[in-house]
């Protein structure tokens, strides 16, 4: 098994694997329990194995769309390798979801976070989704390789948005920038360019409201920001992450697709993966909308934002087949 052989190749690796595993116990526990029974009791390969293999996929939110088209690839696969035995099909399986995320390309979780400049991170997402403790949590990473971090208030529409980021920016000794409740967050964004360029700062980890109900003044909003952030810094921001709660399933794919026509989202970070059997959406974010996956949520502790690595995902919503 070409996926599973590569990630014992490091120390590293197989430490990392084993957090995806705990991490996700709740998604083998779940509907890929039932992957592993139904091709471990199943006698032969026919149509009807095929469309208890998409419930199942649907059924573990990787989307109607592209489950639609992972079947149906298999059902070529099968043929094509005169393949037999529903046993032989798991490392199919796993093979094919690998390929399905990659694409045949070179995908990085690594942020565009340069020396020598100022870089600038935006976040995006709905509220409840977890972007403040997101930006504590990578802004601890960053504060642990030495860089100096600013953490940005631009959720000025709650003030206790407000008060959450600064808790966690004293929590990770972060720097912090923010005006009072009702500023206007473009504002607030030109200013903390200045103040984080007087007191240099390396990196400037941006919260952003995140209220759906009115997609055109979303849209606005996070247009304007991006505009004074680009006047006042070239080529920023380097990077507009999207923050969506894994156990939302669907609605948070659905998200996804709202937050990418109002703004160019450049990556995803998919909080609470520990939480959910439905593991997923993972596939269906970056097949439907080809957005790569940077972080994953593994835990509550402040070192359980994982850079997101395919072959520990898959290795952590399969190892128990095997």
């Amino acid at each position: 098994m070409g996926v599973f052989r590569n990630l014992f190749k490091s120390k590293a690796k197989r430490v990392n694997a084993q957090k995806y595993r705990l991490g996700m116990s709740r998604t083998r526990a779940g509907v890929f329990s039932n992957l592993k029974l139904l091709l471990e009791t199943s006698q032969i390969i026919n149509d009807d194995l095929f469309d208890e293999l998409e419930e199942l996929f649907i059924m573990a939110d990787i989307g109607v769309d592209t489950v639609i088209k992972f079947v149906n690839h298999l059902r070529d696969t099968v043929q094509l390798n005169n393949i037999s035995s529903p046993r032989d099909l798991k490392e199919i399986i796993i093979e094919e979801m690998f390929k399905l995320y990659v694409k045949d390309e070179i995908v990085s979780s690594n942020l565009d976070i340069q020396k020598d400049r100022l870089n600038i991170v935006l976040f995006v997402g709905v509220n409840g989704a977890g972007k403040t403790t997101t930006i504590g949590k990578v802004a601890n990473e960053y504060i642990s390789k030495g860089k100096k971090v600013l953490m940005v208030a631009g959720d000025t529409f709650r003030a206790g948005a407000i008060n959450q980021l600064k808790i966690w920016s004293e929590k990770v000794n972060a720097s912090f920038y923010a005006k009072e409740a009702g500023s206007d967050p473009s504002s607030v964004m030109f200013d903390a360019i200045k103040y984080a360029r007087e007191n240099d700062i390396e990196i400037i980890l941006c919260d952003t409201a995140g209220r759906l109900q009115n997609k055109v003044n979303l849209m606005k909003e996070l247009g304007k920001i991006s505009k004074v952030i680009t006047r006042e810094c070239e080529g920023a921001p380097h990077e507009t992450l999207l923050v969506v709660d894994a156990t939302t399933g669907q609605n948070g794919l659905s998200q996804a697709k709202i937050f990418n026509e109002v703004t160019n989202i450049t990556g995803i970070v998919l909080t609470k993966l520990d939480g959910t059997a439905k593991g997923g959406i993972v596939l269906a974010i970056k097949d439907e909308l080809n957005i790569p996956i940077k972080y994953v949520g593994l835990g509550e502790k402040i070192d359980d934002l994982e850079h997101f690595d395919i072959e520990e995902y898959i290795y952590g919503m399969f190892s128990d087949i095997f």
